[in-house]
Order: C-alpha cells, then sequence, then structure tokens
C-alpha cells in the first residue's frame, strides 16, 4: 500500500497517557458534537470510490495530467494517520481495499472546518470528497473540498510503532488486530481465496454443492466427543454437528451423485495450536469412484489452490521449504514407521506384545477402555502417531487403516483386516481423510453395534448406532469415494501460520471475566 509524505501523528500514543484520560477526552469531543445538534452518527454516507481502485486508475498520471483534467472522488474510511502543518493538513485514510491520503487546508475546506479536522482522532471514520492530485513527492492524493465525521472513535487504537503485539488481544479483539496489523488482513484475505478456489474446483468437476443440519438427533460421521444441547419444542437432546459424512451419503443414495459441503463442525475436545472445539472442513461424495480416485482428486485439488492463493506449488512453511509440485508419497502405517523412526527398528510391528510394550515405554496407557481392545493394527496406529506422524512434512497419504479404527470405511477385498482409507500429512498434520465407503447394510450395522459396545466400555468417542442411516444403505447406496479436508489447517499452511487460532476470526477463548 502506498505510503503518506507524512510519517507523524499528533495524537500522543497510547503508551505515553492513561488510555482512561484519552478515552474521557474523546468522549468529551463526542458531547460537543452533539450539543450542536443534528445526528452525531450520520447515516447517509455514499461514497463513490476506494482507494486500491483510486491507486491502481491514476497511481501513474503525471500530476499536469491530474491538474489539466480533474478527476472528482467522495471516499470514506478510517483515519490511521495525521500530521498538521499550520493552515494544511494531512490524513491517512484506509477502507477495506486500502490506504490513500487526504490534504485539505483552510482554504479548501474553510477555517471552521479545518479547525474541526485537526480535532479528529486516529481511529475516526470519515467521508470526504474532492479531486485527485499528486503531492510534490509524487503522492496520489484527495484534495478536499468538504469532509465529515461519521463516526468518533471513543478508544484509541494501538500506536504504530508497537501496534497489537499481544497474542491473545490479537485473537480476542480481532477487530482492532485485523485494523493495525496488516498482515493479519492478508490472512483472512488468503481464506476466502482458498474457499473460493475450492468452490470454484468442486463445481469444475460436477460437484453439487449442498447443506446438511448442524443439529444431530445422534451423533455420527466422525470418532469424536460431541457438544450436547436440548430443544424444548422436541423435548429432546441434540447434538451439534461432529462431521456431516452420514447426511452426505444418504444424499447418494438419494441420487445425488457428487456431493459437497463446506461445513462447520463441533467437537467437545481440548485447545491446541492444531484444536480449535469450532472448526470448518470441506466434505466431498463421489459415487462410482474409491479410494484411489480420492487421492489422485485430492492431490490436484491442493496444487490448484496453492496456486491460487500462493501463485506457486512451493511456499515456505515456518522457515522450511514447502512443495506441492511433486507427486505425494503414498505409505502404509508400517512403512511410514520404519522410514522416520529408526529408533524403533527394533520393535516387530507385526507382533501385539512387543508393540504394546514400545507404546507403554512412551508413555502410552495401553490398559485403558480404548487401548485395551486394541488389535495389532490399532496398536500398529498408536505407533505411528507417536514416532512417525510429525515426521511427515511433506505431502504424504498414509495408507491401509485397519478395520477396527475406521467402522465407516470399506474393507479391502483382498485383505479384509484393513480398509481402503487415507489419511493425508502435510508439516506433521493430518489434513485430510478420505476412503472408499461402506455400502454393505449388514456390514455398516455389525459395525456401529461394535461402536456401542466400544462406548459401553469406556471410549467416549465412539460411535452411535444411527438406524436410519443402515434404513437408508438398505435401499442401496452405489460404489463410492469421500473425503473430508480440514480449511482451518489447510490455510495455516498457506499462509505460514503458525496456530489454527491465527487463521481463524474469533477462536474459541476463555471468557475474560473467567
Amino acid at each position: 500500500m502506498t505510503q503518506p509524505d507524512n510519517h507523524d501523528q499528533t495524537s500522543s500514543t497510547p503508551q505515553a497517557q492513561d488510555e482512561n484520560q484519552l478515552i474521557a477526552e474523546r468522549r468529551q469531543k463526542l458531547a460537543a458534537i452533539r450539543a450542536k445538534g443534528g445526528p452525531a452518527f450520520p447515516n447517509d454516507a455514499n461514497p463513490s470510490h476506494r482507494a486500491a481502485q483510486l491507486l491502481k486508475s491514476y497511481e501513474n498520471h503525471s500530476r499536469e495530467d491530474l491538474e489539466a483534467t480533474p478527476v472528482q472522488v467522495v471516499i470514506a474510511g478510517r483515519v490511521m494517520l495525521k500530521r498538521v502543518q499550520g493552515k494544511a493538513s494531512f490524513l491517512t485514510l484506509a477502507d477495506s481495499s486500502g490506504r490513500l491520503q487526504l490534504y485539505l487546508n483552510d482554504e479548501t475546506v474553510g477555517e471552521d472546518k479545518h479547525a474541526e479536522v485537526k480535532r479528529y482522532d486516529l481511529g475516526d471514520i470519515v467521508e470526504a470528497s474532492g479531486e485527485l492530485f499528486k503531492t510534490m513527492k509524487g503522492e496520489l492524493s484527495v484534495r478536499c473540498r468538504s469532509i465529515r465525521l461519521l463516526t468518533k472513535s471513543l478508544r484509541p487504537l494501538p500506536d504504530k510503532f508497537h501496534g497489537l503485539s499481544d497474542t491473545e488481544t490479537r485473537y480476542r479483539q480481532r477487530y482492532v488486530d485485523l485494523l493495525v496489523n496488516e498482515d493479519t488482513q492478508k490472512t483472512f484475505l488468503a481464506r476466502s481465496v482458498t474457499l473460493t478456489s475450492l468452490r470454484q474446483f468442486m463445481t469444475e468437476h460436477q460437484f453439487l454443492e449442498v447443506e446438511t443440519p448442524m443439529l444431530h438427533p445422534i451423533p455420527g460421521g466422525a470418532a469424536a466427543k460431541p457438544f450436547i444441547t436440548h430443544h424444548n419444542a422436541l423435548s429432546q437432546d441434540m447434538y451439534l454437528r461432529i462431521a456431516p459424512e452420514l447426511y452426505l451419503k444418504r444424499l447418494i443414495v438419494g441420487g445425488f451423485e457428487r456431493v459437497f459441503e463446506v461445513n462447520r463442525n463441533f467437537r467437545n475436545e481440548g485447545l491446541s495450536p492444531r484444536h480449535n472445539p469450532e472448526f470448518t472442513m470441506m466434505e466431498f461424495y463421489a459415487a462410482y469412484t474409491n479410494y484411489q480416485w480420492l487421492m489422485d482428486f485430492t492431490e490436484q485439488m491442493l496444487r490448484q489452490v496453492a496456486k491460487a492463493v500462493t501463485g506457486s506449488t512451493s511456499m515456505q512453511y515456518q522457515g522450511k521449504l514447502l512443495d506441492f509440485s511433486k507427486p505425494f508419497t503414498r505409505r502404509t502405517i508400517v512403512q511410514a514407521i520404519e522410514e522416520n523412526a529408526p529408533e524403533v527398528a527394533g520393535v516387530d510391528l507385526h507382533n501385539e506384545n512387543s508393540l504394546r510394550l514400545e507404546l507403554q515405554k512412551r508413555g502410552v496407557d495401553t490398559k485403558g477402555p480404548v487401548m485395551s481392545r486394541a488389535g495389532i493394527g490399532a496398536l500398529q496406529l498408536a505407533l505411528f502417531e507417536e514416532v512417525a506422524e510429525s515426521r511427515l512434512w511433506n505431502p504424504t497419504f498414509i495408507v491401509d487403516y485397519p478395520v477396527e479404527v475406521s467402522p465407516l470405511a470399506r474393507a479391502s477385498d483382498s485383505n479384509p483386516s484393513i480398509t481402503e482409507r487415507f489419511e493425508l500429512f502435510i508439516t506433521g498434520r493430518e489434513i485430510a481423510n478420505g476412503f472408499s465407503e461402506l455400502n454393505d447394510a449388514e456390514d455398516q450395522a455389525a459395525r456401529f453395534q461394535a461402536q456401542v459396545e466400544a462406548k459401553e466400555a469406556g471410549d467416549e468417542e465412539a460411535m452411535f448406532y444411527d438406524a436410519d442411516y443402515i434404513r437408508a444403505l438398505e435401499y442401496g447406496m452405489p460404489p463410492t469415494g469421500g473425503c473430508g479436508i480440514g480449511i482451518d489447517r489447510l490455510v495455516m499452511l498457506l499462509t505460514d501460520s503458525p496456530s489454527i487460532r491465527d487463521v481463524i476470526l474469533f477462536p474459541a477463548l476463555k471468557r475474560e471475566d473467567a
């Protein structure tokens, strides 16, 4: 963005004065405005131009061209910088597109109005009209013929030298973070581009965007602890959606062969740099496909999105190269352990006792309600999560997950102990989960029953038995592949953000008064 000729502020910084005193002074100014009569917060603004549009159209015009053919503009935005020089003042105005400098003096707006402008504070929202010109330094500016206050800012912005640097304050007061930190604005603009690109890609491949319920009578579609609420009129407990999967597959049964949803999910889990209890995913399902097709499709999709957001299929993440241009690696759980965790080379990865001993050495409770029932496949997966997952930097598909941890996935025809399932890991984080869908109603019913038994044994994340979903499958679902992509984690990669809170506008935080 173009910077103004001036770099000083007439206002003292919030660090130099007591904030309460500054707020009191601003309230006095507002009281004086109210005392004059008329609206203190006018609601008839009608800006005809935006900062970025003007800079793009006229930045290369010469001073002489602008003087010879005056361009009249009306612009509105927030005062971010101010410099007063005797009978002349410079303001930097910011709208959502960028910044533009305003110039005014006693002659252009009159002495009384100029005196009023001198009392404006940083953060005030104004509307100005006049003609474009260029300063002696070549700065495109507006020579104001009129200017008025639209909104009085009662609370001072963080000063430009210190900004808003406290991490928790940035998350809690995102509205201020967006005002003063351009990098934050860029992050969420990139998030918007990511979603737009994903939707475009899905539409180009004949997928239908749909909406499914967020309130579920039975939580399903993932292994997670749900949030519970109560519907008074129905007199029943309801659950916030943990995944849209079972509803989307009902649509496949109904004859929509390709569907997707950009969906909000809610899981009553802990907070971390990777986890927020409310998060965004995109799930998609395609009839007459399988997990191999899904991997190819997902790889192609992520390349296109990366290029749309960053301009390239290669990028830096936390100081290290991340390359989407090469074919994504594909490995089984055992292969990933063997290649990425040499410290467990002596462990027999196909022996249950050996796996349990190694997990115990690493502090994993193998006697709890979940792991005590685990077979070799689930134990291999647990060890993978302990020693290999975090080391998968470049895109890697981990395939052939055990049946016991994949209750909705189709078992392999060649090996019934594993499923046609993959998870995609990038920078050590799971980004996507997909599989050939289980469309055998009787097999699915048995899997649900096993989940019920696991829940009764103490597994809080085990699934419920969904009788209506079984009924849907009994009508017949064609061979189908489905995948879910974590949008928040994807945006983290594309914007070089270390925490999921950096890419969620209003992340979950403990109440200030708690």
